[in-house]
């Protein structure tokens, strides 16, 4: 076997990992593999070898030596202790200056651990967001890579070559931040991307339930809406499993497959941390809630008796209007889920000093990834003409389209609640922007309460510092700090 001859290699060759390998290869580059079993490595040259050039290494030691300095090295194994071990097993043979790169679903602050402790012995640690799916890692994926800016000097010209291209041409891949943010930025990207779906299954379930649709002819529609500003790769999918068959029982696919979405958990996390962050996702949120409500199979059998309303399905003339409706909720919702995805970023870069460029991370959306959309491009746009833009919301552009939205999407929901038909992504969208819209929210309330029974003080509107009201004696106000 030749040494040092790798510009990269890629341990952990599952199909993601494996697919990762081929699109180095084919993009001209010397490809070290190797996997636990290295029965998996041999596999993967003999089937693929004409694709390019590999080097197959059975130990971690010819693996290292395989690859030129600084040595690349790209850890495509299963998030948590499994990445912890490999990391075990390489980092001694490595020598400074090299580079560790976690291609996984890593929790960001797994992230942010593993590249201060091998910043500590000289290795820069870089963990990598992929979007895309096995496809995408083949043919070219949406890349968010963090760490230092010296490692991506030595990185980035590869992912930059085997990166998806937007249609200007530009790779949808460039260096997020430091540490942990690119796989912040993919947690959040996840996070959109459960919205996404969720928003667009509620409007397949209102087109069926109370339009009277067909999965055929609601596959015609959002056929119809891929062609306008919903553009995008959700859009286009959606099309295409409503309009299959099951070859089994010849009734639409979307008919036999169980009412139950499972979820690998970047969804959850996204949540997760907005609650840390004190950031609003409630889209988001509802949409995670969603895929949970749907598997507990128990429950919401012991609840199907219950009273509420039938759906019934409008006339023809009716249905088509309805339909349009459906479309000015459906994309206004998705602005909401962006607007609320890249305030989540934003909490993010702030509070962990990543200095993010939200239009460079529109950019990198732009193909490849699973959220890829056309209205990503204005987006990006947007943020590169306001850099401090607080919300998507305060964008000339998309305040103007979701004012245009505004009786067609709450007569969506007027529907959906006369009818039954839960649509919870839509409503907590709604709510987010009426919330925001609010000259004065109840929270003042809230506030009173808590300073009530907890003491927890409040502000004035007509003064400044902190205050509590005696409520026990004569209600007298104290001023606190």
């Amino acid at each position: 076997m030749s040494s040092s001859t790798a510009q990269i290699g890629v341990t952990g060759l599952a199909v993601m990992g494996s697919n990762l390998a081929r699109n180095f290869a084919r993009n001209g580059f010397t490809v070290a593999v190797h996997n636990r079993t290295a029965a998996k490595t041999t596999a993967l040259v003999q089937e693929f070898g004409h694709e390019g050039t590999f080097v197959a290494a059975e130990s971690a030691k010819e693996f290292v030596d395989a690859l030129e300095r600084p040595r690349r090295l790209i850890i495509m194994v299963k998030a948590g202790e499994p990445t912890d071990a490999v990391i075990r097993e390489f980092a001694p043979l490595l020598e400074p200056g090299d580079v560790i790169i976690d291609g996984g679903n890593a929790h960001f602050e797994d992230t942010r651990r593993r590249e201060k402790e091998l910043r500590e012995q000289g290795l820069h640690f870089v963990g990598v967001g992929i979007s895309g799916g096995e496809e995408g890692a083949l043919l070219g994926p949406s890349i968010m890579p963090g760490g230092s800016e010296e490692s991506y000097a030595s990185l980035g010209p590869l992912l930059e070559k085997i990166s998806a291209k937007a249609a200007d041409g530009t790779p949808c891949t460039s260096h997020v931040g430091p540490d942990g943010a690119g796989h912040f930025v993919k947690m959040v990207h996840n996070g959109i991307e459960y919205a996404d779906m969720q928003l667009i299954a509620e409007a397949y379930h209102l087109l069926r339930e109370v339009a009277g649709y067909s999965p055929a002819k609601i596959a015609e529609t959002f056929r119809s809406w891929n062609k306008g500003r919903l553009d995008s790769y959700l859009i286009e999918i959606t099309a295409e499993v409503l309009a299959h068959t099951d070859a089994a029982t010849g009734l639409p696919y979307v008919d036999v497959v169980a009412d139950a979405a499972e979820q690998k958990g970047t969804g959850r996390w996204t949540v997760q941390i907005a609650l840390d962050l004190g950031v609003p996702v409630s889209g988001i949120a509802e949409a995670v809630f969603a895929r949970a409500v749907s598997g507990h199979a128990d429950l919401r059998s012991a609840a199907r008796g219950l009273a509420g309303p039938k759906a019934a399905p409008l006339s023809a003339e009716a249905a088509d209007a309805f339909a349009a409706q459906v479309e000015q909720a459906l994309y206004a919702s998705k602005i909401v889920s962006y607007t609320q995805g890249f305030h989540q970023i934003q909490a993010g870069s702030e509070e962990y000093g990543w200095g993010i460029d939200l239009g460079a991370v529109a950019s990198l959306w732009r193909g490849g990834c699973i959220i890829r959309a056309a209205f990503l491009d204005r987006i990006r746009a947007a943020y590169d003409a306001r850099p401090e833009l607080p919300s998507l919301l305060a964008d000339a552009g998309f305040a103007e389209e979701i004012g245009a939205a505004q009786e067609d999407w709450r007569e969506a929901l007027v529907a959906a609640v006369r009818q039954g038909i839960p649509v919870p992504a839509f409503a907590a969208s709604l709510a987010y922007y009426d919330a925001l819209r609010a000259e004065r929210l109840p929270a003042a309330l809230t506030q009173g309460q808590r300073d009530f029974f907890g003491a927890h003080t409040y502000r004035r509107t007509d003064r400044e510092g902190s205050y509590h009201t005696l409520w026990s004696g004569d209600r007298s106000e104290v001023r606190t700090a």
